[in-house]
């Protein structure tokens, strides 16, 4: 084989090139970035960033170097004439010890654990960014205005009792309440059979019927992660690697106002703050999704099927 010094400066031009332009990447963006913004730190590139910047540098390169017949042999003639022992035999004998020795070094010092400051405080609860405003927030779909209570009763006279379009969609013969076998409902009808309208009876049956829409939205939104026994074990649980949470726990949902319970619902796991970080959620964003009428009403229900009542505020004398 020849060694033509055009084969070896293909090879070097290419490995040359690959350095300097890693280098830059490294080291070059971070003291660059010092000049140009004037803080005391510098700008690294993410490791991440850092991978698809080598991996678009080596497929160029890749496609460069075999780009015709002629590029190709010209830079793989060192490579030949190395490990073939036109170099001498101690050239490729070195040759063949250091390769595999950087290699494996590349890798074990990729792969490595290391002990590095975290980018962000972690909080166990990731309640860092929960706002203000829904601290002190009620749940409205469980405690029904009398104007809603005398519209409910209308319904339930004319057999034209409201629910939810999911609900209305998985049994499209809801048009009144005595399918809800709960005493509240069933005394409000019979006393509604005799021509008596109890509105305190009829307040409770409200709150049934909410309640029953509560557990039906569960079902349709929630049971595939939560689970029917609202413990975080359903279908789907097993695949994520942190599994959702379990609401008969004493330490969850009871735990928390239902201003939170609701703003969690509503932001899903996108909400969640870097400091949350491991315990990220898969929940979907749900105020994309479901009214905000729908959302408080499924959380009626999450607590009802848990056996759970919320945190009630501390008030100071």
């Amino acid at each position: 084989m020849s060694n033509t010094p055009k084969a070896r400066g293909m090879f070097w031009k290419v490995l040359g090139t690959v350095a300097a332009a890693l280098a830059l990447i490294r080291f070059g963006i971070p003291i660059a970035s010092r000049q140009i913004t004037g803080m005391d730190f510098p700008l690294t590139v993410p490791s991440t960033l850092f991978l698809f910047y080598i991996i678009l540098l080596l497929a160029g390169t890749f496609v460069y170097v075999t780009s015709n017949e002629a590029t190709l042999e010209s830079f793989m003639e060192p490579i030949k004439n190395a490990l073939g022992g036109g170099y001498g035999r101690r050239t490729r004998l070195a040759v063949m010890i250091i390769a595999p020795l950087v290699a494996g070094a590349g890798v074990f010092l990729w792969v490595k654990p290391t002990v590095a400051s975290p980018v962000a405080l972690r909080i166990q609860h990731p309640s860092s960014n929960f706002p203000k405003k829904f601290e002190s927030m009620a749940n409205p779909m469980a405690n029904p205005s009398d104007e809603e209570v005398d519209q409910f009763i209308e319904q339930v006279k004319s057999n034209s009792v409201e629910y939810f379009p999911q609900v209305h969609e998985v049994n499209r013969t809801f048009t009144n309440i005595d399918h809800i076998p709960t005493r509240p409902v069933k005394d409000f009808l019979a006393k509604l059979a005799k021509g008596e309208v109890d509105k305190k009876l009829a307040h409770e049956a409200l709150i049934e019927k909410r309640l029953f829409e509560g557990r039906a939205l569960y079902e349709i939104n929630c049971r595939a992660c939560h689970g029917d026994s609202v413990s975080g074990d359903g279908p789907m649980a097993y695949g994520f690697q942190l599994r959702p949470i379990n609401f008969t726990d004493n330490g969850t949902i009871e735990v928390l106002v239902e201003g939170y319970t609701f703003w969690r619902v509503m932001i899903g796991g996108l909400g969640l703050p870097v400091e949350s970080t491991p315990w990220d959620s898969a929940m979907p964003v749900w105020e994309l999704d479901l009214s905000e009428k729908e959302r408080w009403t499924i959380i009626m229900g999450e607590y009802n099927l848990a056996e759970k009542t919320p945190r009630i505020r501390e008030k100071l004398e």
